[in-house]
This record gives structure tokens, C-alpha cells and sequence, in this order.
């Protein structure tokens, strides 16, 4: 596959990008060199090689999530500038 002016034009449009022909240029040779080197990795014999599911042989530890109660209702309310007894109050952001 070559890529050429039609599909920068349509990626640009795509993407709503507007190059100016310097640009466009220097993006047709770039990605044309990205596609030369994909190529160049489809050369490579992977058919004896097992898919990598893990980037490392490290497994994670995680801890149980224990619910603890660092701050009660009324502390936390406490703190608000407008609240009343169960609830922050905040300003309506939401038109109609």
C-alpha cells in the first residue's frame, strides 16, 4: 500500500486537520516509512513463537479491601460551607 495525497486529504478530513502542501508532504513520507517498517516486521517467522500475555513474569499483590469509617457524616459536613443534615449542598450547574 502507498499512501499519497487522496488519503493524507481524507485523513486530514477525517481528523479536521488542514496541512499545508510542505506539511503534507513530509506527513506522506512519514507514513509511508511507518508502512516499510510494519512490512519489514511481516517478514519475521512467527509461527513457532507463543503470543506474550504479560509484559513481565511479576505478579501483583493486592490487599483486601477492608471498609473502615475514617470520618463520620457529621465531620465531613462539618467542613462544607452549605449543608443540611445528611447532605453537601453545591450550586445547580445543570440548565434546562
Amino acid at each position: 500500500m502507498e499512501i499519497d495525497t487522496i488519503i493524507v486529504d481524507k485523513i486530514a478530513h477525517l481528523a479536521r486537520l488542514e496541512f499545508e502542501n510542505e506539511a503534507k508532504v513530509q506527513i506522506i513520507q512519514d507514513l509511508n516509512n511507518m508502512l516499510k517498517l510494519v512490512d519489514k516486521l511481516n517478514e519475521l517467522d512467527t509461527s513457532n513463537i507463543e503470543p506474550l500475555i504479560y509484559m513481565s513474569e511479576e505478579v501483583n499483590v493486592l490487599r483486601e479491601d477492608d471498609v473502615k469509617q475514617e470520618i463520620t457524616r457529621s465531620e465531613a459536613l462539618k467542613n462544607s460551607p452549605k449543608h443540611d443534615s445528611d447532605y453537601f449542598k453545591v450550586p445547580k450547574v445543570i440548565e434546562k
